[in-house]
């Protein structure tokens, strides 16, 4: 490798995603406005990508797609990028987790007097409790007597186990089923078991379609299944997918959308393709 070719691989692979999208950009003579009316993105988001600050967006998967989708408008690797976005913003979740050193000459992190007072109040206050437990546990005879016989309390617990399932039985699955778009440009496509298109369109923000009551096992196909909020009679259930992928077939009647959020079931099959929509 030339001493150009390898100037050329380390500024690549150094320069941050939204560095490389403003650069494609500008080589393809396209401003924000084209660029926000092309891929449907807000122009505000557009400037937060490009000035690297990917995790001031609303969510890592709004990051991902959005940086996705750009890079195919200007002709960049979609695959490579989506990878480095996301390694941008793991990189950020760990400087912001890792907790600021201890400096024990800076008089501002050194703790007040009546924090001193209140530490030392707070420890006599455990020790007594400790003391108090452990005379009990071994003096038993010297605390008060239960306020139930032990049959009494036997009775309780059983009627506490009989209780416990009535209380865990799932609701009942009704109500409409609503999806609400929370990007703009979301595409989406609703259907019946044979296939008849039910809706079908690009959705704004807060654009919402009720599946029809009567419609004979529904499914949706979506490339944004983390844009959708869903309801089931104004309830909020799990989305179809966090992920940025292709989610299609996936069944949407009341009782599968409560199932998938009660049992923790997977989540819908992704198709094995994308097809071709944002």
């Amino acid at each position: 490798m030339s001493d150009e070719e390898y100037l050329e691989e380390e500024v690549v692979t150094h320069t941050g995603v939204g560095a490389r999208l403003k650069a494609a950009r500008e080589e393809r003579g396209l401003d924000l406005t084209q660029v926000a009316a092309e891929t449907r993105i807000p122009q505000r988001h557009l400037l937060t990508i490009e000035n690297g600050a990917l995790s001031d967006l609303p969510a890592r998967t709004y990051a991902v797609g959005f940086s996705r989708t750009y890079a195919r408008l200007v002709g960049l690797d979609e695959r490579e990028i989506v990878d480095q976005a996301r390694m941008e913003l793991a990189e950020d979740e760990e400087r912001t987790a890792s907790p600021d050193k201890f400096e024990p000459g800076d008089p501002a992190r050194v703790p007040g007097r009546g924090l001193a007072w209140f530490a030392l109040f707070a420890g006599i206050l455990l020790i007594g409790g400790i003391y108090a437990f452990y005379s009990s546990y071994f003096a038993p005879g010297l605390g008060p007597a239960p306020l139930e016989a032990p049959e009494d309390r036997t009775a309780s617990a059983a009627q506490e186990n009989d209780a416990a399932p009535r209380q865990a039985a799932a609701p009942a699955a009704s109500g409409p089923v609503v999806f609400t778009s929370e990007m703009d440009g979301t595409w989406v496509k609703f259907y019946d078991a044979n296939g008849e298109r039910l809706y079908e369109a690009q959705m704004d923000a807060g654009d919402s379609f009720t599946v029809p009551s009567d419609a004979e096992g529904p499914q949706v196909w979506t490339g944004r299944p983390y844009a959708l909020a869903i309801t089931v009679g104004g309830r909020s259930v799990p989305k179809l997918s966090e992920e940025d992928e292709v989610v299609k077939d996936a069944p949407i009647t009341a009782e599968a959308l409560l199932a998938r959020g009660q049992d923790g079931a997977a989540p819908a099959q992704p198709a094995a393709a994308a097809a071709g929509e944002g």
